[in-house]
């Protein structure tokens, strides 16, 4: 997702426009829709939501557009750009005209705006929960509920690998033993050697660091080292985190470098948009990302047949019993400084959204959202199912700890460390002490 300035359009208009071109994933500028009401001052109040997901752009707009139509409430929704999020509410905070409707992506970000977050213990939103932990709680007040459960890890071309596995060149023969990383690096080496055998350009698409695709490897891939070791030392959150498995951290992200569509030093300018048509155009075999790019890939042209997702392997004992990483990051929360109106419009709106026929089938299908709601519509997202087939067959799922990670600048820290170590003007070592000692320093900065 590039970073763009944030632009204002009609919803209606995008709906519109939705008719006539089909909904692309992550890669579109962030943008922001006004979704104008057929009987303006037939209801009291409006909405304003600020949306983290530039993926979901064109879905929000349109379902926003649609509760206009169906109820006279004005809704607006503005689309922060890849990785600006914090920045952009910041900035809108300050507006005479806030948004009503925002996000934070856990505990840390919680503590950031819990000033601003209006009590949802009595709301309807509340209430249709499947579970309250799927809320940020302290004592009795809940201050924002998550509305999206999602799912990341190795996204594969079937097509591709059973090429692989029929060679004659094939180590590993079945999807079934490749459930370790010894595994993984064994099939991603083969592949890469035999690229031109496999008519693909490497076995990994370019793991880019460019602003639009970095968050992929500093905060979803580091995701795995911090959940290892939280769970050797039985913790939920640390202000010093130890490093223990960040030689597994260089295992994997060492193989997405070098098995890849490109030369480790060109990552620094690749985007998210080069990864995903790589792999759409076949070029590779593997795609680390989530549930929420399996709209966009299927419009790309490949089909669920040709999709499957693997657990992200790093080389820890006992990793074939792993699942995938699920978990939210993405908890509504309502402005308490909005008007009254506002602020019921704005209740009403998520409520609608998670209850209604036409807000779950939004959410599950146009989106690919697994909603942790009493009315939730089953997803047709293949890579849903794959998290469910993991977790019937005894697999652990993977939590995502990355919500306690002290702030974004220690993640734009590792970021940058890995960037440098990518192309070789850094060391291993760098990438450790922007883990290890930047943690602590941010967590101090953070909590002091």
């Amino acid at each position: 997702m590039k970073k763009s300035t944030i632009i204002r359009a009609s919803a209606l208009s995008v709906a519109a426009l939705m008719a006539a071109t089909s909904l692309v994933g992550c890669g579109g500028n962030s943008s922001s829709s006004d979704s104008g009401s057929k009987s303006d001052g037939a209801k009291k109040g409006s909405v304003y939501y600020l949306n983290f997901k530039p993926e979901q752009d064109k879905d929000w707009q349109a379902l926003a557009a649609k509760y206009t139509e169906e109820t006279g409430v004005k809704v607006t929704v503005e689309t922060a750009a890849e990785g600006t999020y914090e920045s952009t509410l910041t900035a809108a905070m300050d507006k005479d005209n806030a948004p009503t409707l925002f996000q934070v992506n856990g505990p840390v970000g919680l503590a950031n705006w819990k000033d601003y977050c209006y009590d949802l213990k009595d709301s309807q939103l509340y209430s249709q929960l499947t579970n309250q932990d799927f809320a940020l709680k302290e004592g009795d007040s809940v201050y924002g509920i998550a509305y999206v459960v999602e799912t990341y890890g190795i996204i594969y071309n079937k097509t591709l690998l059973k090429k692989y596995f029929d060679s004659d060149f094939a180590t590993i023969k079945s999807i079934d033993k490749l459930n370790n990383f010894a595994a993984l690096k064994t099939v991603a080496d083969e592949i890469q050697a035999h690229a031109s055998d496999l008519g693909v350009k490497g076995a990994f698409t370019s793991a880019g660091m460019d602003s639009s695709s970095d968050w992929r490897f500093k905060t979803h891939l580091a995701n795995l080292p911090i959940y290892y070791e939280y769970k050797a030392d039985g913790i939920t959150s640390t202000d010093a985190i130890k490093g223990t498995y960040l030689d597994n951290y260089k295992n994997i992200f060492d193989l997405y470098i070098t098995d890849s569509t490109c030369a480790p030093t060109d990552l620094a300018n690749k985007t998210a948009t080069d990864a995903v048509t790589e792999f759409t155009s076949g070029e590779a075999v593997f795609y680390q990302n989530g549930t929420w790019e399996y709209t966009g890939i299927k419009d790309a042209g490949l089909t669920d047949d040709d999709l499957g997702m693997l657990p992200i392997y790093i080389g820890v004992d006992g990793e074939e019993n792993q699942g995938l990483c699920t978990g939210s990051e993405n908890y509504w929360c309502v402005n308490k400084n909005a008007s009254e109106d506002d602020i019921n419009a704005t209740l009403d709106f998520v409520n609608w959204c998670v209850t209604s026929e036409t807000g779950t089938a939004a959410m599950a299908d146009n989106m690919g959202f697994v909603i942790p709601f009493k009315a939730a519509k089953e997803a047709t997202n293949v890579f849903v199912k794959a998290d469910a087939e993991y977790t019937a067959a005894g697999k652990t799922p993977v939590s995502w700890n990355f919500t306690t990670m002290p702030s974004e600048d220690w993640k734009n820290g590792v970021g940058t460390a890995l960037t440098q170590y990518a192309a070789g003007t850094g060391s291993w070592d760098d990438v450790k002490t922007a883990f290890v000692q930047g943690w602590a320093t941010e967590y101090a900065k953070a909590n002091g």
